[in-house]
């Protein structure tokens, strides 16, 4: 079995399970209770974790929000800001559906929602964006890089714009929390979702980053129930959860940049393989601007899912896990231009932290064989 489907989740790396297994069992307690002894052991563990996860990004501690996972950060993130005389939000087209449907519904709710476009490499014309924005514009939410193509955006150009134009900014850092430098002062990002499983921590457990000054954010919960985090997310931390971000995000910043090169350089040979022993296979998006672990192909003359299943040992997607549940084909392609063929044509790869060099020859070899049969 080989492992290609890091975007969609990613394996828990043991040294994240060891730290967290103790608050499963001795140290179970409830981080919110007090004054026992058993509380503030579950406490301090949430706090040192919301420091990792702040250092990573950053940001001050107390400008972090335990979520369940990106999904609920998105949600919370889009649902919950708000301003007095602001009810325009601008986002993009390829965005996660974690982002597309709560703007969907603030739209039902009166929101005036703006789409914006892509070029045929994913990219967002930052001119358009820019007249986008009004004086009634809310918030500007666009991911850092896209999950299907690896595409980046340039979030701290986009920071700017907005900054510049009074409107706040979200970013959907799913695929880059860990991974690419992020800094949300240096970038302008007033809101930040993330999510651990993501950069091999645990199911979950997410967070979501809210700027306390320069401006400070408003923004209101989904829901009520006892207060918790700043009032933003009550309910009972998941400390265990918590706990495995943190010792995740401390992995990330010491490995992520070796991480990088070693995973860029596995992806550059699979592909350079593919290409050397096929001919009609093409990379959907821009090949440079994107994430070092992504790559998006286009086969021509195949059909992507009849693939996948004759190569049952290779995981590896032809659109995003959230999209797949729903049996559509990839809107992020359509989004690009991509025609109906190259569409049903294309699938992802995506490499993680224990992909090794032997697994990339032989996922190449074994898609290369089964690509020749089905044409």
């Amino acid at each position: 079995m080989i492992y290609l489907d890091n975007n969609a989740t990613t394996p828990l790396d043991s040294r994240v399970l060891e730290a967290m297994k103790p608050y499963f069992s001795e140290r179970f307690g409830n981080a919110s209770s007090r004054p026992h002894l058993f509380g503030a052991e579950a406490r301090d563990a949430v706090e040192a974790a919301r420091t990792e996860a702040a250092a990573v990004i950053g940001a001050r501690p107390d400008e972090i929000v335990w979520t369940s996972g990106a999904t609920e950060s998105d949600n919370l993130a889009l649902k919950g800001v708000f301003a007095e005389g602001k009810d325009h939000i601008v986002t993009v087209a390829t965005e996660h559906r974690a982002v597309l449907d709560p703007c969907e519904r603030r739209e039902r709710d009166g929101f005036k929602v703006t789409v914006l476009g892509v070029g045929p490499d994913g990219s967002l014309d930052l001119g358009r964006l820019e007249r986008a924005i009004t004086d009634r514009t809310l918030l500007v939410s666009v991911m850092h890089a896209n999950n299907e193509t690896g595409l980046l955006h340039p979030l701290g150009e986009i920071g700017l714009i907005c900054r510049s134009k009074g409107a706040l900014f979200h970013t959907d850092a799913t695929q880059t929390y860990g991974k690419e430098a992020l800094d949300v002062n240096a970038d302008a990002i007033d809101l930040l979702s993330a999510s651990a499983h993501k950069f091999c921590g645990p199911k979950g457990v997410g967070l979501l980053y809210v700027r306390k000054r320069g401006p400070r954010v408003r923004c209101a919960p989904m829901f009520q129930g006892g207060g918790h985090e700043d009032g933003l997310r009550p309910g009972t931390l998941n400390v265990p959860g918590i706990v495995g971000f943190g010792a995740a995000a401390a992995i990330c910043r010491g490995e992520h940049n070796e991480d990088q090169r070693r995973i860029r350089a596995l992806r550059d040979s699979l592909e350079a393989g593919l290409k050397s022993a096929l001919d009609g296979v093409e990379v959907n998006g821009d090949p440079k601007r994107r994430l070092a672990n992504t790559t998006n192909l286009a086969f021509a003359g195949i059909d992507a899912d009849a693939l996948m299943k004759s190569v049952p040992e290779i995981a590896v997607s032809s659109s995003a896990a959230c999209t797949s549940a729903r049996m559509q084909p990839s809107y992020v392609l359509g989004a690009m231009g991509c025609s109906e063929e190259r569409i049903r044509g294309s699938l992802r790869f995506s490499l993680g932290r224990f992909t090794t060099a032997a697994e990339i020859a032989a996922a190449g070899d074994a898609v290369a064989r089964a690509v020749r049969h089905q044409r």
